[in-house]
């Protein structure tokens, strides 16, 4: 799974973006991964592990709300059921 979200520029400055991504690794666990920053500007990745699905789907849930609460907008969604994650 796959979200790109992104903020509405403010003036002269870049918009803010964060990408979630949710994979599954060879051995059977999740990995979540977490990059933002501003676009064409340095970014941060952070990385955490899940072993059960449904507790790497929550943590992925979580992170999309909160940025959503924040302001942020979804841009780009792969492997969802929707633009906000299944129903």
């Amino acid at each position: 799974m796959r979200l790109y979200l992104q903020t509405m520029p403010a003036s002269a400055e870049p918009p803010r973006y964060v990408q979630i991504v949710l994979e599954q690794d060879l051995l059977g666990g999740w990995t979540l991964y977490r990059e933002s920053g501003t676009q064409g500007g340095r970014a941060t990745l952070k990385r955490d592990q899940y072993l059960e699905r449904d507790e790497a789907i929550a943590a992925f849930e979580k992170v999309r709300d909160a940025q959503l609460k924040r302001g942020f907008r979804v841009m780009f969604a792969q492997g969802l059921d929707g633009p906000h994650g299944r129903r």
